[in-house]
């Protein structure tokens, strides 16, 4: 499904080759570019071996536009999707944001979740609060709000709409937040840059490795509840 409507307030302000390296640095705004941006999860308690890594982070050539492998080597492992031990009362397939430690969790029951390493938005761009996914989308189009666009003129050609691709700054997959039927402008969304992995680098959107964002979009119906903690 590719989406016409915009990101919201947040991507990382993001990559794929070096001719885009103009495209990024706009969009990073005061970020910088060193900053931005299928396989089930290891067992409980136990660390992803870089063989492991590489199979789960690599590439995905099936996708409309193929997806290069990650560079595991850019990644403290710490951010690796595993299965851990998450004390919750929420029901499983709940999303929990916790950007104060750059992960995010897919509550699984029993005490347990999938946790995904993520960046996060930068100083003055932090939202939190109860969620929903309000509609998702492959691929999709992205459009910067108008308030990027006063802070970030550069932005200004993409007022209609950046198509889909490696460039896109909301990459492969995006899951859009609302709360009371309105879009909150804030989404969990994919990168190809591991190296934004557990940093502040956006304007308050959430984003996943394409290779876990995947994972989770496709495990995430509309309605799913997420709940954004404070930082």
């Amino acid at each position: 499904m590719i989406d016409q409507m915009s990101s919201g307030a947040g991507l990382p302000e993001q990559d794929s080759g070096t001719s885009s390296l103009g495209r990024r640095a706009f969009l990073f705004g005061s970020a910088s570019l060193a900053a931005l941006g299928l396989a089930g999860c290891v067992g409980t308690g136990t660390t992803m071996s870089m063989a492991e890594a590489k199979r789960v982070y690599g590439p995905l050539p099936n996708e409309r536009f193929p997806v290069p492998a990650a560079d595991v080597s850019k990644i403290n492992p710490k951010y690796l999707r595993r299965t851990v031990r998450y004390d919750s009362k929420e029901a499983p397939g709940t999303i929990i944001v916790d950007p104060r430690n750059y992960f995010v969790y897919r509550i699984e029951g029993n005490d347990e979740a999938t946790r995904y390493g993520a960046n996060v938005g930068r100083a003055g761009f932090l939202w939190s609060g109860d969620a929903y996914i309000g509609r998702k989308a492959e691929w999709p189009v992205w459009t910067p709000p108008r308030e990027m666009i006063l802070r970030q003129p550069e932005a200004a050609p993409y007022a209609n709409g950046m198509k889909p691709g490696l460039d896109n700054p909301l990459g492969a997959r995006v899951l859009y937040l609302y709360q009371d039927g309105r879009y909150t402008l804030f989404t969990i969304y994919s990168t190809i840059m591991p190296e934004t992995i557990g940093k502040g680098v956006s304007s308050g959107c959430i984003g996943l490795l394409t290779q876990d964002m995947v994972h989770l979009y496709d495990r995430t119906p509309v309605n799913t509840k997420v709940i954004v903690l404070k930082a």
